[in-house]
C-alpha cells in the first residue's frame, strides 16, 4: 500500500511483482489509513504489517514461522532488531529501550506503553480490528484490542523483524506522546493512566541513568 509517492517505490514493487499479489498507490489519510486498506485487502489467515524501511529479520524467519503456525495461535510475537538507515544494528528493542518483553504477553502489560513493535506482532485476521487512523499511537491501541480478542498467544524466541528507527512517531514525538496518553486512558482509565505515566517518566529516567 503506497500513498501515491513520487519516488522509486513503485519501481521497487514492480521489480518483485512475482512475489507481490497486489499494489495500491493512491493518496491516503496517513499511515494507519494505508494499513486499514491492507487489512481490508488481505485474504490470508494471518496479518503481519511491515512498513517502509522494515525487513523480515533473516532468510530463515518464514521457514521457522510456518512450523510454529501449526499451533494455530491467535497471536505470535517476538522481539525486534533496531537498525539504522545504513543497516547497522542498534540492538534488540528489549535491550536498548526500557520495554522489557514478557514471554506471556497480556493486554494489561501495555499499561506503561508499547510492549511489542507491530512489525514483530502477527495476528489472525478474524480478530484484527481497524486502526484508529487519527492517532499516531494507533498501533498501541490496535495491539491491545487484538490481545483482548485473542484466546491463545505465543512468544517466539527469534526476532521476526529488523525495525528502522526514526519512524512516524519519532518524527512527531509530542503528538505521539499525547496520542499514546489518549490510548492508554481509553483502556486503563483516567486515574490509573495518570499514575502509570508518572511511572513511565520515572522508568525512562532510571533507564537513562543506567546507560
Amino acid at each position: 500500500i503506497d500513498g501515491g509517492s513520487q519516488d522509486a517505490t513503485l519501481k521497487v514493487a514492480e521489480k518483485y511483482s512475482n512475489l507481490i499479489t497486489k499494489v495500491i498507490s493512491e493518496p491516503d489519510n496517513g499511515l494507519y489509513d494505508a494499513m486499514n486498506k491492507g487489512l481490508r485487502l488481505a485474504t490470508g489467515k494471518y496479518i503481519w504489517f511491515l512498513n517502509a524501511g522494515d525487513e523480515i529479520h533473516d532468510k530463515n524467519v518464514l521457514f521457522k514461522l510456518l512450523s510454529e503456525l501449526h499451533n494455530n495461535a491467535d497471536i505470535y510475537y517476538s522481539d525486534a532488531m533496531f537498525v539504522n538507515n545504513d543497516g547497522s544494528e542498534v540492538g534488540l528493542r528489549s535491550k536498548v529501550t526500557p520495554h522489557i518483553l514478557p514471554t506471556d504477553l497480556k493486554w494489561q502489560d501495555f499499561s506503561l506503553g508499547m510492549k511489542v513493535c507491530h512489525q514483530a506482532f502477527i495476528v489472525k485476521k478474524e480478530i484484527a480490528p481497524k486502526y484508529w487512523i487519527e492517532n499516531l499511537s494507533a498501533d498501541v491501541d490496535w495491539e491491545i484490542n487484538c490481545l483482548k480478542n485473542a484466546n491463545s498467544i505465543q512468544f517466539l524466541t527469534a526476532p521476526l523483524c529488523r525495525y528502522l528507527v526514526g519512524g512516524l512517531s519519532i518524527q512527531n514525538h509530542r503528538k505521539s506522546l499525547m496520542d499514546r496518553y489518549a490510548v492508554l486512558k481509553k483502556h486503563f482509565g483516567f486515574t490509573p493512566n495518570l499514575f502509570n505515566h508518572m511511572l513511565i517518566v520515572l522508568r525512562s529516567m532510571l533507564f537513562k541513568l543506567k546507560k
